[in-house]
């Protein structure tokens, strides 16, 4: 019993604690012949190795600044059928983010996500500071960077200048994704200046995949079906 005491309290110092749910467990299969003593340690091991990889994958969860955990096993391919599944799930590979492309769906990369209305604000306030290139480098950094709702909030020029030479700080560099419901042909006017959004997209666009989803909004289609719902019922 010492023994066995020794053991658990050595994991607990070394901070194997998944191993240590499943010890009992393994130790009676052991003694009833069922698995060896080599068996029961790889799969002990294995236990572990994957606790470890889901403490990993939440703690870049929380360093990427996401707002929530979603992956493509949460993604209904059905509700959009306009989308090329096989396209999206071949960047499940994540290759594209050693070839520096900027379509990129995330797994264990450094990774950052923000959306354009706190991005530009983060922006303006370091130019405010002075401190506009450190601002920069650190968002330049990261080897994926996710911008959300570009288009969403209006910007003066010099803000569109800033975002430029973050977009061309990661240009080949690192992978970079974007969201937005605004067509390509309207980012000049967005941004103030045709030569300035070109500059912009020229960057984005090369080496990237464009994936264009029309339709109703995925947010709200469960609204939508208790809507139809209850209007039936009415």
């Amino acid at each position: 019993m010492a023994t066995y005491q020794n053991l658990l309290s050595g994991l607990e110092e070394l901070g194997i604690h998944k191993m240590q749910e499943y010890l009992d467990t393994y130790v009676n299969l052991v003694n009833n012949g069922e698995k060896s003593f080599t068996q029961a340690l790889e799969e002990l091991v294995e236990i572990e190795k994957k606790e470890n990889q889901k403490r990993r994958d939440l703690a870049n969860v929380k360093v990427a600044n996401f707002p929530f955990l979603k992956t493509f096993d949460d993604y209904e391919f059905d509700f959009q059928p306009n989308i090329n599944k096989k396209e999206l799930l071949e960047l499940n590979s994540l290759g594209f983010v050693d070839k520096h492309e900027n379509v990129v769906f995330i797994a264990r990369y450094q990774t950052y996500f923000i959306t354009f209305e706190n991005l530009i604000t983060q922006l303006k306030k370091a130019i405010q500071e002075n401190r506009l290139e450190n601002r920069l480098k650190f968002y330049a950094k990261y080897r994926v960077l996710i911008i959300d709702e570009i288009g969403y909030m209006p910007i003066n020029q010099d803000t569109a200048n800033v975002f430029f030479q973050l977009i061309a700080k990661r240009y080949e560099k690192n992978s970079t994704i974007i969201t937005t419901n605004m067509p390509f042909s309207k980012w000049g006017e967005f941004f103030g200046s045709a030569t300035l959004a070109n500059a912009v997209l020229d960057r984005l666009l090369h080496h990237s995949t464009v994936i264009s989803i029309k339709g109703p909004s995925y947010r709200l289609k469960d609204k939508k079906l208790l809507f139809e719902s209850n209007s039936k019922e009415g």
